[in-house]
């Protein structure tokens, strides 16, 4: 029986589809905040957050303009005033509704910030209080895990990295629906999926590490492992897996490693993936081409996308494979336990 998580990751190529014909023509409101602004900062939580990450090394790669994450708390634990003239806050919720974010973005009004909503919710509470509300085109989600809602966000952070100033082809997001298609076609004809998916239902858990523009998508891949499969699953940076936690890279615990087909991190990923396999453990590749997938005892297909947008791509047969791992292990992820849709933080 197909899940709802499984049928809202096939609706992908066509919910970037529209959301990218419709975010593309708002490049000029985007460009007009770019020339009243110097830097950005980026408010969410959950998998908005791991969004939020790609928007930040896109942003800082591409634009030359600092980004940075925010700390909701400060505006709605400690209250605390900062001067944000010349900054450009971008909140992120998939509902739109939630308080911390919809709070923390008229905080950052209030403290001098121009802003802007992306979320799925259009009328919610975050798109009315924003200058610019980028609204996804996601359609209603009703799986708790975020598929197709987050791929969305990224779209509409591609568009704003347009809008800031990236130099780079407009026409490198419009091919994303179509490669998103193929990744989804590929991944569920690869052998490798039950490979891995059998490996990872006989431990307890993984290490996801990526590093870049791919950062982001080893976050959001180790929060779906821990929502909907109820494994330990730690997202780390691979410059960060060096410095010690590779320790805990062992038979019990392989490492996952999520890469684009190209790019300076690609090595990088390829050398932590030789290493990982030469201590004995397993590594499993993510994307990162043909080197990547012969330095790792298994790889899922990723997509043939240039760095700048390959996140759009690379989360789905991480998406995939956590569907497919959930139900191996005899759980419903549609509804992973203690979840809601919409959560609320204080």
């Amino acid at each position: 029986m197909t899940s709802q998580m499984r049928a809202e990751i096939g609706e992908q190529p066509d919910a970037l589809a529209r959301t990218i014909g419709a975010l593309l023509p708002r490049l000029p409101e985007l460009a007009a905040l770019a020339a009243e602004t110097r830097q950005v900062l980026f408010i969410a939580r959950g998998s908005s957050d791991n969004a939020a990450v790609y928007g930040r090394y896109l942003v800082e790669s591409h634009t030359g303009r600092l980004a940075t994450l925010a700390a909701p708390s400060i505006a709605t634990a400690y209250r605390r005033r900062l001067d944000l003239a010349g900054v450009l806050a971008v909140a992120i919720s998939q509902s739109g509704k939630t308080e911390e974010i919809v709070e923390s973005l008229a905080w950052a009004a209030a403290c001098g910030a121009r802003t802007v909503a992306v979320t799925n919710g259009a009328g919610s509470p975050l798109a009315e209080s924003a200058e610019v509300a980028l609204i996804t085109l996601a359609g209603d989600e009703i799986a708790v895990p975020a598929t197709k809602t987050y791929t969305t966000q990224l779209a509409a952070l591609s568009v704003l990295g347009l809008g800031l100033g990236a130099a780079v082809p407009a026409d490198d997001l419009r091919r994303v629906p179509d490669e998103v298609a193929r990744v989804i076609a590929r991944t569920e004809a690869s052998p490798a999926l039950p490979e891995i998916v059998e490996a990872l239902a006989a431990v307890p858990g993984a290490v996801v590490s990526g590093r870049g523009i791919a950062f982001g998508t080893a976050l959001e891949l180790a929060l779906k492992i821990k929502e909907a499969c109820y494994l330990h699953a730690m997202g780390l940076s691979y410059a960060d897996l060096l410095h010690g936690p590779i320790a805990v890279v062992d038979e019990q615990t392989p490492a996952l490693l999520v890469a684009a087909d190209s790019g300076p991190t690609l090595a990088g990923t390829i050398a932590l993936a030789e290493r990982v396999e030469g201590a004995g453990a397993r590594a499993y590749g993510v994307g990162g081409g043909p080197l990547l997938a012969a330095a790792c005892s298994a790889a899922l297909p990723g997509p043939a996308l240039p760095e700048w947008t390959s996140p759009l791509g690379l989360i789905v047969p991480g998406q995939i494979m956590v569907e497919n791992l959930a139900r191996r292990l005899g759980l419903d992820p549609d509804v992973p336990r203690g979840l809601n849709k919409v959560t609320q933080t204080n």
